[in-house]
């Protein structure tokens, strides 16, 4: 879990290009839940700076949030502007992804698409 949301938070801060398993979607999900729950605890210990650290914490992972939402509704085949579609969004993020390439990138699950390419250069 904790590597799936430091991927997506420090490798692909604001990356909208691609496709994302709904695996890495929804381990980031947990991360950020997790996150915020620590953040609310301390925040509730100490009081003076504790809601400031909380502030930041949500703040700074708005944009990597957005930018997975965006990447799983690739990996479905829908544009990015899905997300904003109450319940409908929630179903496809639940799918599972376009099997092979689609018009946004080569599927996550399928490491091994280049092997069916050995053989096809063309001189």
């Amino acid at each position: 879990m904790i590597e799936m949301f430091k991927k997506v938070v420090f490798e692909n801060y604001a990356n909208f290009d691609g496709r994302a398993r709904r695996r890495e979607y929804w381990m980031f999900v947990l991360g950020y839940y997790v996150l915020i729950f620590v953040l609310a605890f301390v925040s509730a210990i100490v009081p003076i700076v504790g809601p400031l650290v909380l502030a930041v914490g949500v703040l700074g992972v708005i944009v990597p949030s957005i930018a997975v939402s965006v990447r799983r509704m690739h990996d479905v085949g829908k544009s990015g502007w899905y997300c904003l579609i109450p319940y409908y969004n929630l179903y496809l993020y639940c799918i599972d992804g376009e099997k092979g390439a689609n018009q946004y990138g080569p599927d996550p699950k399928n490491q091994f698409e280049d092997i069916n390419e050995i053989g096809n250069d063309k001189i």
